[in-house]
């Protein structure tokens, strides 16, 4: 049985996330898409932050005062999200922020950040650029140059010797395509050809047909959610699924909207969900919403709420200064959080990054051995 949201309603643009009055003292920001074709993971992140709020503030707030995060949409878009974060840090005057979904918009929002002084904590965001955008900002997840060597491993032992990749057209998919294509390179294997796409396409019958003319042993894809789901459905009536296997980067991305029909057989990997420690958060998730992760991202939101409250309490205070060091500190010595232990290299980023291989079976993903 679904609890009742303890957090109030989601509304369209923006969401205030807490369990207490609006005077409290301590305040985050997030900016994640909750509308638009990531709306998916969005609601994944939005439902993980309003849990860890409620971890915080049932177990004393912090500074010793309640906490709340303020949600802006992104909705997909790079000039939202930075207009979002403007708002966050001029209006609100949070001590961080947290986001976003898509390295295309996280980019550019923590770019913006970074000139402000403002502390940012990326859940999401995986290309490799992300190392560039500065010292203020710190990443809860692992980079593409990890995770497309993991999946590169994958399809050398699956045999595949010759594949073709698909991948979206921005700084993700760029990274992801680049990466996977000199790791499985180095392992003796050979990309036939590397389609680029636009997201947003009415159609991508003629990105499918291009893939399908190198006549690859498999195909290899990454695309988010409603634009995967499109994808995959018209490679099932084009007859690519028939001819070859597929195999997807990051596929919590697009499990969930995409119908079973048109995605039988389907593997992939993704980062991993939980850590040593993580069952608590994934029963108060269960318990409120009466089904299991969206995706594998809200782990990683839930957790820059941990960890930013920790490092405030540290901070002894919302001085961004004081907070950034208190970061940095933190992720020298280690963070447990639901997604097993955080610890930052010399440039903020993550260096433990769990992996899964997973496959489909009816509309669920089911881990690999």
């Amino acid at each position: 049985m679904k609890i009742k949201n303890l957090f109030g309603t989601l509304m369209t643009a923006t969401a205030l996330v807490s369990t207490v009055p609006a005077w409290a003292e301590v305040t985050l920001g997030a900016v994640i898409p909750l509308s638009g074709s990531n709306a998916t993971p969005g609601e994944d992140q939005r439902r993980a932050i309003e849990i860890a709020v409620k971890t915080v503030n049932d177990a004393g707030g912090v500074l010793g005062e309640p906490l709340e995060v303020i949600i802006e949409d992104s909705a997909g878009k790079p000039q939202t999200a930075i207009d979002a974060a403007k708002k966050l840090v001029s209006v609100n005057d949070v001590a961080l922020v947290i986001g976003s979904y898509s390295s295309g918009i996280t980019l550019p929002m923590g770019d913006y950040l970074g000139q402000e002084g403002v502390p940012h904590l990326n859940p999401a965001s995986t290309s490799g650029l992300v190392r560039g955008i500065g010292d203020t900002s710190f990443s809860m997840v692992g980079l593409d140059n990890v995770s497309t060597e993991f999946a590169a491993t994958e399809v050398t032992a699956n045999g595949w010797e010759n594949v073709a990749v698909l991948a979206v057209n921005n700084a993700f998919g760029q990274g992801v395509a680049q990466e996977f294509e000199k790791h499985l390179t180095s392992m003796g294997g050979k990309v036939t050809t590397t389609v680029m796409f636009n997201g947003g396409q009415p159609s991508y019958r003629r990105e499918l047909q291009q893939l399908e003319a190198t006549n690859p042993d498999a195909y290899v894809f990454t695309a988010y959610g409603t634009d995967a789901a499109l994808i995959m459905q018209e490679s099932f009536e084009l007859g690519l699924q028939e001819d070859a296997p597929w195999y997807s980067i990051l596929i919590t991305m697009m499990n969930t909207d995409t119908p079973e029909d048109f995605k039988k057989g389907l593997t992939g990997m993704d980062v991993g969900y939980l850590g040593d420690g993580g069952e608590g958060y994934k029963h108060a998730y269960e318990s409120a919403h009466g089904e299991s992760f969206l995706s594998a991202y809200g782990g990683y939101a839930h957790d820059a709420v941990l960890f930013a409250a920790e490092a405030i309490n540290r901070a002894g205070s919302t001085d961004r200064e004081a907070v950034l060091t208190a970061i940095r500190e933190l992720g020298d010595e280690g963070f447990n959080g639901a997604t097993g232990e955080i610890k930052f290299d010399a440039e903020g980023q993550r260096v433990r990054r769990p992996y899964l291989k997973l496959k489909v079976e009816g509309n669920d993903l089911v881990t690999m051995d």
